[in-house]
């Protein structure tokens, strides 16, 4: 059975910092590797970052020099340092693997075919 369980979110303050993981189980990793996407109110999902099993890093321009991803291999747990935190950033995070395609960029051209559960990161002025 394929698990993909995230943890780390929370409330902070503008300009906070929250790390959020998340455990794969399950899954072997595919070349596109593993990602974080975050999903608004009232707005699409949207891909936050990725990173491929080549080591590859891929992070959305909202995002980049705040976010950093990472993957530990032997666990299979995935990561994501969130730092500067706008309120922007305000959203329900989800940890995600497997997409049908990927570009060399590292970012995801299909969508995931798994998910983890979301966790909600709050940023607050």
């Amino acid at each position: 059975e394929v698990q993909l369980v995230e943890s780390g979110g929370g409330s902070v303050q503008v300009g906070g910092t929250l790390s959020l993981s998340c455990i794969i189980s399950g899954l072997w990793m595919s070349d596109c590797g593993r990602g974080w996407y975050r999903q608004s109110p009232g707005k699409e999902r949207e891909l936050v970052s990725t990173i491929a099993k080549r080591g590859t890093t891929y992070y959305a321009d909202s995002v980049k020099g705040r976010f950093t991803i990472s993957h530990d291999d032997p666990s299979d747990t995935l990561y994501l340092q969130m730092n500067s935190l706008q309120a922007d950033d305000t959203a329900v995070y989800y940890c995600a693997a497997d997409p049908h395609g990927c570009s060399n960029d590292g970012r995801w051209t299909d969508p995931p075919l798994y998910w983890g559960q979301g966790t909600q990161v709050t940023v607050s002025s």
